[in-house]
Order: C-alpha cells, then structure tokens, then sequence
C-alpha cells in the first residue's frame, strides 16, 4: 500500500473537490494514458489493485507509471461512538483526483494491449474513465 513516509501534520479536513485537475492533465513519461473523467478520491488500496491488475495482464511486459499518490489521510471514529471526544483516527490514505488529471501511463506495449489493460484497470476504480494516446493528446493541447 502507498502512504507518505512522513507528513507535517497527521490529520488533514475534508476539503472539496470542484473543478477541473491544476495538473498532471498530460502525458509526462508512456504513450497511452488513463484519465479520470470524475471528481474521487481514489484509496491507495484501490491504486494498488489497478497496478497489479495492469502487471498481470502485460506479464513482465511494458512499463507502468502511476501518476497519483495518497498523501491525504481519511480519518473515521469506531461505530457506536457519542460525539465529541475529538477527531477519529486516520484509518487510510486517498489520493485526491480530479477530472482531467491522468493517473495511469503505460509504454512498451501495442494501443490494443494498453486499451484493454486501462479497460481492466478502470473496473478497479470508483470512477468513470478515458484511455488516451500520446500523439492524439499532444496535438489537443
């Protein structure tokens, strides 16, 4: 699982989630990208899951970029609590994503391997997704 080693502060507020991405809307290192098309935060168990269902399906084949990192803590008090008494513990770590911003990139493999690897990948997401090339996404900008 991803998780910062360390953090200024150990619990962070909620925040929100409005608007288009500030960056990471391009493809820095691959050739096919996969954009989120939805505001989400996206756990870092769920990252972990799109990049083993993306290595298994390449089979030591290409490599995989992930352009995202949990570093915002989500914290939860046990189930039957009285309020008050303060803030709950951090019970795991999100990556805050919003629409635009390409999360996964991968190279050394066809567009036909990628689409269907970033197809797999997206089912393991909580969001809806878009695969996009390098050629046909640099031009757009």
């Amino acid at each position: 699982m991803l998780l910062p080693k360390r953090t200024k502060y150990r619990k962070m507020m909620k925040g929100r989630m409005r608007g288009a991405t500030k960056g990471g809307d391009y493809i820095a290192f691959g050739d096919y990208g996969l954009v989120a098309m939805e505001p989400a935060w996206i756990k870092s168990n769920q990252i972990e899951a799109v990049r083993i269902s993306m290595s298994r399906y390449f089979r030591r084949g290409g490599k995989i970029y992930i352009r995202i990192f949990p570093d915002k803590p989500i914290t939860r008090k046990p189930a039957e609590t009285r309020m008050g008494s303060g803030k709950g513990a951090v019970e795991f770590w999100v990556a805050v994503v919003k629409p635009g911003r390409v999360m996964f990139e991968v190279e050394g493999v066809t567009e036909e391997q990628a689409k269907e690897a970033f197809r797999l990948a997206g089912h393991k997401l909580p969001i809806k997704t878009k695969f996009v090339a390098r050629e046909v996404y640099d031009e757009a900008q």
